[in-house]
């Protein structure tokens, strides 16, 4: 697999888990605020590691690691994601998986085998052609509908999961916020993330973060269509 980066240890990216993260080079998707910009757009400036490196550091510590989170870039774009998958399964530590939700089938397959025990999909904006082309920076054509069919997959599966909006100030509204979990109806939570400046992107950088208020009356209006819904970025 195509593997950029690795964090041998983390205590954020899996909630209540001790977990590693296998990161994957390349994305579909052009999102403005993406903090790993460089895997999606230049995953070749970024040396490759060996599958068989990451492997054995697993088994290494599979008594300390309750978990192995794959993310990017889109693992889905991985022609051998399933693979992987397998291999860390066979060495009894559980799979997170962070995506887009672009690739519908291969969540299916995934799912179908048994491969990944938790799911991780980021949600951009309101499942409308126009808003979600903006902040995902690219024309999705016929990808919004890929989009909807992977969030029913999950939901209608019952692999524990989330959905998360990062929230960008000037882009996102309440409205917004209220029509994307009104579309996640019958989810197991949601996750809205502050939006962190840097300075990659700097149209922007424009805002400042939302407060803490603010993000929690985003969070209050969700619950209405998914009851558990927290913010991430206190």
């Amino acid at each position: 697999m195509n593997i950029r980066g690795f964090i041998d240890t983390s205590f954020v990216d899996w909630d209540k888990r001790v977990s590693c993260v296998v990161f994957t080079g390349g994305c579909n998707l052009r999102c403005g605020y993406c903090y790993n910009f460089g895997l999606v757009l230049h995953p070749e400036e970024f040396d490759r590691i060996p599958e068989e490196l990451v492997l054995g550091f697993i088994e290494e510590h599979r008594d300390f690691l309750d978990g192995v989170c794959i993310t990017g870039g889109e693992p889905t774009l991985q022609p051998d994601l399933e693979a992987f998958c397998r291999r860390v399964k066979e060495l009894g530590v559980d799979v997170k998986l962070d995506t887009n939700g672009t690739n519908p089938e291969r969540i299916e397959q995934l799912l179908m085998e048994n491969l990944v025990d938790y799911v991780a999909m980021d949600v951009k904006a309101p499942l409308e052609p126009a808003a979600y082309s903006g902040v995902a920076g690219t024309s999705l054509n016929g990808g919004l509908s890929d989009i909807k069919r992977t969030i029913e997959v999950i939901i209608a599966s019952g692999i524990d999961h989330e959905f998360r909006t990062t929230v960008v100030p000037g882009v996102h509204t309440r409205e917004d916020i209220e029509a994307i979990a009104a579309s996640l109806k019958g989810a197991k939570r949601y996750y809205l993330q502050k939006f962190q400046p840097h300075t990659r992107f700097d149209e922007l950088n424009k805002h400042p973060p939302q407060s803490d208020e603010e993000m929690e009356e985003l969070a209050e209006a969700a619950r209405r269509h998914v009851p558990e819904t927290e913010w991430r970025g206190k």
